[in-house]
């Protein structure tokens, strides 16, 4: 899902290359009869821009639409629950 959304972003002119965009991955299991099962997985994004609020609406935009683009996303949907969610934080400047 990172993939698929670090290149709808790269299609909007958002820089999310060299670790800008990252994600975090948290996933809810249930006993199902004595077997652990995936019930549900929330992708949370953070995305480093130079000004984030200049971007937010675009970022924004894009993630509400690259889910259905996503090949792992198509896969998985079915079987469990899959949620995310994108947090655009400022680039601290490097030196």
């Amino acid at each position: 899902m990172l993939g698929t959304f670090a290149g709808a972003l790269d299609a909007r002119k958002i820089n999310a290359k060299e670790g800008r965009l990252s994600c975090e991955v948290r996933g809810e299991v249930e006993d199902d009869g004595g077997v652990l099962v995936i019930r549900r997985v929330h992708v949370t994004h953070s995305l480093r821009a130079e000004d984030p609020e200049a971007v937010r609406e675009t970022v924004e935009r894009a993630h509400g639409v690259y889910a259905q683009s996503c090949p792992v996303y198509r896969s998985l949907k079915p079987a469990f629950e899959i949620t995310s969610s994108v947090a655009i934080v400022k680039e601290q400047a490097a030196g």
